[in-house]
């Protein structure tokens, strides 16, 4: 009976510490090439509470230019892969969102959106526990200003 009780306890601590967590950001992309807070701040970590199982981002191009000039997504990869998933986009294009079809080293990705639009990704918080994450912005050289780290805490 205690255990049974323990555990009812536990789940429902459990289930309210989720549900008190933020499990989303809003993040701002720019036509000068960055990622913002709605404070109009450069974001370059994102923290990630633990007690979430999902976390979406919510991705809004603040800027007027169309994503054929400069588009803005989101994609989750590990650090050390961010190089390699750039470089094949170039080659996938604009119509892909800057993404090669298929491509084992990223985890999620948002779609390719301009300026006035918005776009979400949920990401499995489970995947990046472990550490080493990033997310940045695939079109074309945006992944040198637009990149950060995803943190759990």
């Amino acid at each position: 009976m205690l255990k049974k009780g323990l555990l009812a306890s536990t789940l429902i601590l459990s289930g309210a510490l989720a549900a008190a967590a933020d499990c989303s950001f809003d993040l701002k992309g720019t036509d000068a090439m960055t990622y913002t807070d709605a404070a109009g701040k450069t974001v370059s970590e994102i923290a990630v509470p633990a007690a979430c199982s999902e976390f979406l981002i919510n991705l809004e191009h603040t800027g007027k230019m169309p994503k054929t000039a400069m588009g803005h997504n989101v994609v989750i990869a590990k650090a050390a892969d961010v190089k390699a998933i750039s470089s094949a986009g170039v080659k996938a294009g604009v119509k892909n969102d800057y993404l090669q079809a298929g491509d084992p080293k990223v985890l999620v990705a948002s779609k390719m959106v301009g300026g006035g639009e918005k776009t979400s990704v949920k990401v499995p918080v489970a995947k990046i526990k472990a550490g080493g994450y990033d997310f940045f912005c695939s079109f074309p050289g945006h992944e040198i200003k637009m990149r950060g780290t995803l943190i759990v805490k």
